[in-house]
């Protein structure tokens, strides 16, 4: 077997040539050899790595701890040309770990600063590169307010069929149900004390101010939010979005305008129906279960409302439909790389959505009981 190691001493020098592949899988006959070497009297160790051919971290490893033992016993060890680079990466490694400045905090209270310091930058360029999209499509809606075809209305009209009407059965089904639950469950109070027609009035303005329309924005954001980030982050896979920079075209105009003027048309029409199926599904229980006459649940319903009851949860709804639209093309046209990428920013795109529309409405309810609507 050929050696790893060939050793020649004079005096109080010792030579020594690396021969071979210095691999972890000979790690033992390279230790063997190593320790075999007397470094009794050793002033000055020379090492030669001409005739090495590999040299693996494993085996450098063991080297290192050989030249260390060199020099505790108080010899000088040099190299006969370039120290080996497997060397130089495990000192640089070893120089990092152990440096640890006077006092500078441990490493398990550094994490989490760091942690911290790296959430606090990405949200701030989070936020300006949001604040820059809303500012883009605030200037590409002025360009194209100024042209009745740069404003796409075969597009739009698509957009509040995908987003409006495809929309009816499940935000019609859902207002029915919310609002039959609420008739039971008030129903069940109120009866305690005799004042079951209070049923009405809270189904009304229940219904009419607030689960109306945040009800059918939740469910809007979860269709059409989602489908906003999927298409237009498709679209950004598969270059789309950079074919129509190519040829000239603006990919808001084409994609961000229209998807975002469809919604703000479809969302209150859809908020006035899901306010008519509630108060219908309020009406069917009042009269099976309270036995409450259709005409007078009718009656009580116009008592209950007052001037602005209808109008606050349908001025809402454009402002709903603002921010859901921008929270799925925004994240859809941050989509790069992979599906992966696709899946996580539609999911983003979902849950900021969703709590930007309950985070305006809680706004709107704090301004709507300052200004005592």
């Amino acid at each position: 077997m050929t050696p790893f190691l060939l050793a020649q001493r004079s005096a109080d020098s010792l030579e020594l040539a690396l021969t071979g592949e210095w691999r972890a899988l000979r790690l033992r006959e390279i230790g063997a050899e190593l320790a075999a070497v007397d470094l009794n009297g050793v002033r000055t160790v020379s090492i030669a790595t001409e005739r090495l051919v590999l040299l693996d971290l494993s085996s450098a490893w063991r080297l290192r701890e050989f030249i260390a033992s060199a020099e505790h016993a108080g010899a000088a060890v040099g190299f006969r040309g370039e120290r080996p680079e497997q060397l130089k990466v495990l000192d640089e490694a070893l120089a990092k770990e152990a440096f640890q400045p006077p006092g500078e905090p441990a490493p398990e209270l550094i994490e989490p600063v760091t942690a911290l310091g790296r959430y606090v930058v990405r949200s701030w360029h989070d936020m300006r590169a949001g604040l820059a999209f809303v500012g883009r499509v605030v200037l590409t809606a002025g360009t194209a307010a100024r042209s009745w075809q740069h404003l796409r209305p075969v597009s739009i009209a698509r957009h509040v069929y995908d987003t409006g009407v495809t929309a009816i059965p499940i935000v019609a089904l859902i207002a029915f149900l919310i609002s039959v639950i609420i008739a039971f469950l008030s129903a069940q109070q109120l009866q305690r004390f005799g004042a079951e027609i209070f049923v009405v009035d809270l189904v009304t303005i229940g219904v009419l101010r607030e689960l109306g329309v945040l009800l059918t924005a939740i469910i809007v954001a979860g269709r059409s939010g989602s489908a906003f980030a999927a298409e237009i982050g498709a679209m950004r896979l598969n270059e789309e979005v950079d074919a129509l920079y190519a040829t000239g075209a603006d990919p808001f105009e084409l994609l961000v305008l229209p998807r975002v003027l469809g919604l703000v048309i479809a969302l209150p029409l859809l908020t006035v129906l899901a306010d008519a199926i509630g108060l219908a599904g309020g009406g069917i229980l009042c009269r099976f279960l309270l036995d409450i006459p259709i005409p007078q649940y009718l009656n009580r319903v116009n008592e209950s409302i007052g001037p602005m009851t209808f109008w606050v949860g349908v001025l809402k709804a454009p402002i709903f439909a603002v921010l859901i639209a921008f929270a799925g093309v925004y994240r859809g046209l941050q989509v790069t790389g992979s599906s992966r990428e696709l899946g996580r920013l539609t999911t983003v795109a979902v849950v900021q959505s969703i709590f930007l529309v309950i985070l305006a409405d809680a706004l709107f309810a704090v301004l709507f009981m300052e200004i005592g609507i």
